[in-house]
């Protein structure tokens, strides 16, 4: 199967008003899927919330701050990223370790689409 799929645990902010207490960590899963988009990752996150943002915009956010459209990723310290999500409904922050999404992006190059 040529789709990657990945656990990682994350911190979730939002400024909506249905979160109002830190939830701590919680489940996140890390999607590619190269037969549906070979330029594209999405994250999932708790609910029915799921986001696609550019696979490069990901990698090059874990080096430098970087922003495409309602997406913004930039690196907090040595060891965490920050992926923040605009919408209509507000803003969602999440912070990853690093090395998850390192390892998530390292899976997605051998990932290779299915001959059809």
């Amino acid at each position: 199967m040529s789709v990657v799929e990945q656990y990682a645990r994350a911190h979730i902010l939002t400024d909506a008003d249905r979160l109002e207490e830190d939830l701590g960590a919680v489940p996140v899963v890390l999607r590619y899927d190269p037969d549906a988009d070979p330029r594209s990752v999405r994250v999932g996150l708790p609910g029915p919330h799921e986001w696609t943002l550019s696979r490069a915009l990901l990698e090059q956010g874990l080096r430098a701050p970087v922003r495409s459209g309602q997406v913004r990723v930039w690196p907090c310290g040595r060891v965490q990223a920050i992926v923040e999500f605009h919408s209509t409904q507000g803003v969602s922050v999440v912070q990853f370790e690093t090395k998850a999404l390192t390892r998530f992006l390292r899976r997605t190059y051998t990932a290779e689409p299915v001959a059809g």
